[in-house]
């Protein structure tokens, strides 16, 4: 009986753990100590380093379990989102509702507490804009909503830059405006791949209301604008060429599986395309942290 009740409360831990999408907070964390370690010439301070990175992980693993909470319903009608704690009821809403509270709560406190003041509410903001705005009202309503909801993603190395800094500044909100560029063709990808599982949810995803070869030209779109987003950290003097290389060579790679995805009919190459954003996202900050510390310093503006 007690093996019984410990593997019960084992896979009640797990169940909470899956509410904030562990894999996406992970990708945001990344970006955020980047944006950290881009800020300053040397050493992030490691009260910064680590109780900056907890504070924003802890708000954005809160925005996501609102996220499982208000999309239940939808999550029930697709394949790959069926089986979440709240949808399959492993978890009650008033059980979520109050692990996301205690989470945010956590999350502001040691934001405000040990970080500050301006990293905490944009940290808030993006929360809100996450897990309100988008998801109670933009994915519902317009098949426009991930690239407006791309805002709140695209928060991460602000704030990594802001908690190191305490000012918003040309770089800071640079780094995310890669991110906001890089979030349609990462999501489109997926929704062109996912199409019957949203029209199934009735969830407006641009494949849904404009077709597939829609989607597939405006993907190919705004990855063309976001391989150009890309080349600004170079123009401004704050990237070197080691950057400006890794940049040239991932978005070459992304606008390969863009046109693939674009003058094919096969379904496979949505979900690869969607793969390789995630790859080309990784690969694009770590090459910026490493040009940050054996480059830039030799760079001159041009």
């Amino acid at each position: 009986m007690s093996n019984a009740t410990s593997l019960e409360q084992s896979l009640g831990w797990r169940d909470y753990y899956e509410l904030t999408k562990p894999r996406v907070v992970m990708l945001m964390i990344l970006t955020s100590v980047i944006g950290m370690m881009l800020a300053v010439p040397g050493m992030v301070p490691l009260d910064i380093l680590v109780l900056g990175n907890l504070g924003i992980a802890l708000c954005a693993g809160s925005a996501a379990t609102v996220n499982h909470l208000v999309d239940r319903h939808i999550d029930q009608r697709m394949a790959r989102t069926f089986n979440r704690p709240v949808a399959k009821g492993r978890l009650a809403p008033l059980q979520a509702l109050t692990f996301a509270l205690l989470l945010g709560l956590a999350g502001m406190i040691i934001l405000l507490v040990f970080v500050n003041a301006l990293t905490a509410w944009l940290t808030l903001a993006s929360l809100l804009g996450y897990a309100v705005i988008y998801t109670l009202f933009l994915k519902r309503a317009t098949p426009q909503n991930i690239v407006i909801g791309g805002l709140a993603g695209a928060a991460p190395p602000l704030l990594g830059w802001t908690a190191v800094t305490g000012s918003m500044d040309a770089n800071g909100i640079l780094l995310a405006l890669i991110i906001f560029a890089w979030t349609p063709p990462h999501f489109w990808a997926l929704a062109v791949h996912r199409k019957e599982e949203y029209a199934n949810a009735d969830i407006p995803m641009l494949p849904v209301t404009h077709g597939e070869r829609y989607t597939k030209i405006h993907i190919l779109l705004y990855t063309i604008i976001l391989c150009l987003v890309t080349l600004l950290p170079y123009l401004t003097g704050m990237m070197g060429w080691l950057y400006l290389l890794g940049a040239i060579c991932l978005g070459a790679g992304f606008i390969y599986w863009a046109v693939r995805m674009l003058t094919s009919e096969d379904p496979k190459f949505g979900m690869d395309t969607f793969k390789y954003s995630i790859v080309y996202l990784m690969a694009l900050f770590v090459i910026m942290l490493l040009d940050h510390y054996w480059v830039t310093p030799t760079h001159t503006l041009l």
